[in-house]
Parts: C-alpha cells; structure tokens; sequence
C-alpha cells in the first residue's frame, strides 16, 4: 500500500497531548510515526505533501449524520453521504437507524456496512436502532445487532417516550458496553414547528418549549442514577440551557453522562426563522441568544464534550412546503468545520487542540473505535489536513450531498479542510500543487470530483 508523507504541518493530537511542527507518515494505512523524514519515500505508491501553514490532526469523526440509505436515496445514500463526508474532512461517521426500513436488525445493520464498503470513500458505522422500529414499545434486537457492528444505540428522530422501555435500553446497553443516544424531546410536549416564544407567536406558528428536551434529559439521567450510572447515556443535539445544566450535575458523579453540540445550535436563534425559511426549521429547534451562551459555556467547561452535525437531508421539494408543513433538519458535513471555527475559536472561547478532541478522540471513545481519533503509531491512518487560514464562501450547490438544505450558503467563513485520508488513502486534495507524487492516480480535488469518481466507479459494477 502507498506511503504518504505529510510535511511541515502543526501537528495537532489531543490524545497524545501534541501541538508541534512535524510530520506525519502513513504506511500500509496505519500511522507510521510521528517526526521529521529527511528522505520521504519515494515510488510508484509514496506521495508526500507539503502542509506548511496548515493544521494536520487525525481525521473528523461524526457521530451523528443522517444518509438516508435504506428507503430515502432521492434525499442521500451512504455513497453521497460519505462523499460529503470526505469534503467536509470526515474520515468516520455514524449513521442514524430513522431509514426506511429502520436500522433495527442485524440484516440491516449488515447491508450499511456492504454499502460503505461500495463507495469506498469515508468509514461508515451504522448506529442500530433500540426499539422495533423505533415505535418506543418493543425492544430491537439489541444484541445481533451488536455482533453485526453496531456501534451505539439510538432512536434518534423519536425519543423512547416509555420509562419502562427506558429502562430496559439502559440496561440492555450496559450488558452490551454501547452507548444510548437520546433524541430528548417529550413527544407530548414538542413537535412544534419552532422555538416556543414571541418569534413564534408573531410567525403563527406552534411552538416547542426548551421543557421538551429538559425532561428527558431529568428523567433518563433518574434511571440512569438508579443503576448507579452503569449505563453510558449520551444527549444528542443540544438545544437547550436547562438541559445544559442538569448534563453539568450529572458529570460531577459520572463520566458515562455526556451531550453533543452542532452548528446550527452555536450561531442561529429562533429570531432567524422570521422569514420562514424553511432552511431554518430543525430538530430541535433554534433557540434563543441565551441558549447559545449556555452551549458554549458548556463546551468551555467540559460539560458538551462531542460536535457533531445532524447531517439531514431533504429533498428540494419537501425544503419548498410552507414552514410548518415542511421537514425538520439541515445538511452539516461540508461547512461544519468553518461553522465550528467562527463560533468557537474566533470568539475566543476554545482553541485547535479543544476544538479538535471534540471531533476526534471524544468521537472515537464514545463509540468504541479504538483505532480512530487519534495519531498513535498502528492508529488507522485517518487524517485531515486543515487551512486555518482559507478563506471561501459556502455554496451548497457545489455540494457533494444530495441535499441542498443549508442555512449557511452564501456566509463567507474561514478555515477549510484541504486534504482527507482514509486509511491510508488520499481521498482529498484541495490544493494539489502541495502533492508530490509518483503515483498514476489523479487527485481529487473539489466534491464535485468526488461525485464523478463515485459514478464512474460504479458504472463498472
């Protein structure tokens, strides 16, 4: 296999605690070694690239995206998915069971992994769904899920309304060393097209109440708390300062109680929802000024320790209905990371190494992948090169994804990810002229490329 070596770069790895100039070599797809290479390898399979000026970390992983794939492939599939992926500088991602049919056997468990492997482009990990189809009643099979690689668990898009279902999720979770992603929203109180408030009385549109997502977070960290917090439980998109604050107890008596941000969540309120723009509409919905406060408090102080997207897309057509009749959700792989940037580094509250344990070791620990997330010499050679200093206007219709549903196109932002690879190969390069290379591929350099590489490749099949 290729030997790649990455040179002059700020190498940047929470795990290990590094934060130096250096370079990186990978070789046979596994992480070489971390130093200085006098004499890169040269041949046929080696490439070297030079990063001066740019950040090189272990690659994105999100835990929490949407393909679609089974049942919904005019919205995404896992081969488009991934190229987003891929383009956003996501090496490994983690996708939600609300398909069609859901994601609650091993069969479908299976057949994620069979299309991952198809496309060949990011690692795909299917997150198996804890009730039958996620109707919140009957337990899933838990555990031939868990034989066929499920990596957590979720009902994501629902959340398990019934306490005593709750309760066999945890334990079932606890015997099977997964964690359980919660959806925290009381369906008997959310729902609603948007933030409950005075934007949405002006609007006339029905509104979601922070006290939604509260009480699921009150309630599952109870149960959790009886089995002495045996369980790891982990709250997804967070919306909610309330929420924020009982995660906060909660970590003071456990490390198995964790939450997630996303980017919409950072840098949106309720308030931009005043067009009806249906770009807007999300689960759980945008807040106010001061739920975002609290979020990043609660990244500063440990609190949120995980970004992750929410990667949903949706067609056009369902994008176009009125505000209230229209689809929640939003595409997030390709400008999460300028996202992540504005609102956490510019302002000043985290730096890179923070900023980037959130999106890779914190990732790789909360669901198992050992290997991932960090730049350990035998770690797998997922990595992503960074431009800190790019500058480039978000077009979501130069998208990878098959979704164009983005609130963010047209913001001119800053950082962008250069180059990916996975598992020791070059997926990525957005700046080819730092390539030096022998080999007889050519580089892929925008996602468009991407696409058409992933069509061609599967014309053949």
């Amino acid at each position: 296999m290729a030997t790649i070596t990455i040179q002059n770069g700020r190498v940047i790895d929470p795990l290990n605690n590094i934060d130096e100039t250096n370079d990186v070599v990978i070789h046979d797809g596994v992480i070489k070694k971390i130093g200085k290479e006098a004499s890169p390898a040269t041949g046929p399979d080696c490439m070297t690239i030079d990063a001066g000026g740019c950040i090189v970390a272990p690659g994105f992983i999100d835990v929490h995206v949407h393909f679609r794939e089974p049942g919904q492939e005019e919205k995404e599939t896992i081969a488009t998915g991934s190229a987003a992926a891929v383009s956003g500088g996501f090496t490994t991602v983690c996708c939600m069971p609300n398909t069609q049919p859901t994601l609650d056997d091993d069969v479908q468990i299976d057949f994620v992994y069979q299309q991952a492997k198809r496309a060949n482009l990011a690692n795909v990990f299917p997150v198996g769904a804890a009730t039958k189809g996620r109707l919140g009643n009957d337990l899933a099979e838990m555990g031939l899920m868990n034989r066929a690689g499920a990596v957590a668990f979720s009902d994501d898009g629902c959340a398990v309304a019934d306490p005593s279902v709750m309760n066999k999720v945890l334990q079932q979770s606890v015997m099977l060393n997964k964690v359980f992603m919660q959806h925290c929203e009381d369906p008997s109180l959310g729902g609603g097209a948007m933030n409950a408030g005075l934007t949405a009385t002006r609007l006339g549109l029905g509104g979601w109440p922070r006290v939604a997502e509260d009480l699921i977070i009150q309630r599952d960290i109870l149960l959790n708390k009886y089995m002495g917090f045996k369980a790891r439980w982990h709250a997804q998109h967070m919306s909610s300062a309330g929420g924020i604050d009982m995660i906060r107890q909660a970590r003071k008596h456990t490390d198995n109680i964790t939450g997630e941000a996303s980017p919409h969540h950072l840098l949106l309120t309720d308030e931009d929802c005043g067009t009806y723009d249906t770009n807007y509409k999300m689960n759980p919905p945008l807040r106010g000024k001061e739920d975002i406060a609290a979020i990043i408090e609660g990244i500063v102080d440990g609190t949120i320790t995980i970004l992750a997207t929410d990667h949903a897309p949706h067609t056009r057509e369902e994008k176009e209905l009125e505000f209230a009749a229209a689809p929640y959700g939003i595409i997030g792989l390709e400008n999460a990371l300028p996202c992540y940037v504005k609102a956490l580094i510019e302002s000043g509250a985290i730096d890179w190494p923070h900023l980037l344990a959130m999106m890779t070791i914190n990732s790789a620990q909360l669901v198992n992948l050992t290997n991932k997330g960090h730049l350990t010499p035998g770690a797998d050679g997922d990595v992503v090169i960074i431009d800190p200093e790019m500058t480039w206007t978000i077009d979501a219709n130069k998208f990878a994804s098959k979704g164009r549903n983005c609130p963010f196109h047209g913001w001119d932002i800053k950082s962008q990810s250069i180059g990916t690879i996975v598992d020791g190969n070059l997926k990525l390069l957005r700046q080819p002229e730092r390539l030096k290379s022998d080999a007889s591929s050519p580089v892929v350099a925008d996602a468009q490329q991407l696409l058409e590489v992933h069509s061609s490749k599967y014309s053949r099949i």
